[in-house]
């Protein structure tokens, strides 16, 4: 089994630059003006997910609840201490997450649509 989460946006050229530079995924493929969108994939090569981003004339209204969130586990605290920084220094600053499990387990920080993504330690 294989997991693609696709999410449709206004904001693509920002949710790439903070999923690849804040958060370390990379440009896995991308697509133009397939039948009118405009898409980007993004993971790690050789792993079986990805996040795909597409982007067409049509507006979009998400509506996320403090709950909706992407949770990447990484492999040390020198690792989320890297990430954290890294997004203090581009202007985006921890949320307080609405589950207290995440306050105690690691940093939620919003993406550029506004929604939840949760850095974290695997245990």
């Amino acid at each position: 089994m294989k997991l693609r989460y696709a999410r449709h946006t206004n904001n693509l050229v920002s949710l790439v630059q903070f999923y690849t530079k804040i958060i370390g995924l990379e440009v896995i493929g991308e697509f133009k003006d397939h039948d009118g969108y405009d898409g980007v994939f993004l993971g790690i090569i050789g792993k079986d997910w990805h996040l795909e981003f597409t982007s067409s004339n049509e507006k979009v209204l998400h509506q996320s609840d403090p709950d909706d969130l992407i949770v990447f586990y990484l492999k040390n605290e020198e690792e989320l201490k890297e990430k954290k920084e890294k997004a203090i220094e581009n202007g985006l600053l921890p949320q307080h997450s609405k589950n207290p499990y995440w306050n105690k387990r690691g940093v939620e920080l919003k993406d550029p649509d506004g929604f939840g993504v949760i850095l974290t330690l695997s245990n």
